[in-house]
């Protein structure tokens, strides 16, 4: 019975959070999904990075859009920074783990991308490292943050949008940050494409 009450109160504890977030940081959202659109509409590209569960979060985000949301629509140029083990391999090798973001964003970044930066916490000392070059590079990032922000917080720009989850703890972080994702997916949808296609 223990247990049963533990799943209860995640549950309970994520749909509180979600509420929140949902009254608080949906104007915030809906700007990071105009500053994608706009972005996308300039033949740019959204290039995304994360360590563990964001890792996997900027892999979905890419896929959604390289691929399909919900809207039948051609693909959009993404790029998840995290997926390609030989190149994440050989950087950490051949200089540092602090790196592997970094230079892929010195590689294949341009002028008028976006970088979606992702971190529960972020302290991800190559998350920062990643919004470092991405300013060098003329890229503007959209960061999902919590937990106070972190370093991340401290070195976003005056053109940076920061959706940060008021939360300490790391699953309900993490569970709203893929929220947050969806919802960006669906505004780059329904911004770029006929509102009237079908939604499956």
């Amino acid at each position: 019975m223990v247990l049963i009450e533990r799943i209860q109160a995640n549950f309970h504890d994520s749909i509180k959070l979600k509420d929140e977030v949902a009254k608080t940081l949906s104007p915030t959202i809906n700007d990071a999904g105009q500053v994608m659109v706009k972005c996308l509409n300039s033949g740019g590209k959204i290039l995304s990075c994360g360590n563990g569960g964001s890792a996997s979060d900027a892999c979905h985000f890419t896929a959604e859009i390289v691929n399909r949301f919900q809207m039948e629509r051609d693909g959009l140029h993404a790029v998840s920074l995290t997926s390609d083990m030989a190149t994440l391999t050989a950087i950490a090798n051949d200089y540092d783990y602090q790196s592997i973001f970094s230079r892929q964003i010195k590689a294949l970044g341009r002028k008028g991308d976006i970088l979606l930066a992702i971190s529960t916490s972020g302290n991800s000392q190559n998350v920062v490292h990643a919004i470092h070059k991405a300013h060098e590079c003329g890229i503007q990032v959209i960061a999902l943050t919590g937990k106070g922000g972190g370093l991340m917080a401290g070195v976003l720009e005056a053109t940076d949008i920061e959706i940060r989850v008021p939360s300490e703890v790391t699953p309900r972080i993490q569970e709203v940050h893929i929220l947050i994702i969806h919802c960006l997916c669906e505004l780059i949808d329904l911004s770029l494409f006929k509102k009237n296609e079908e939604m499956v």
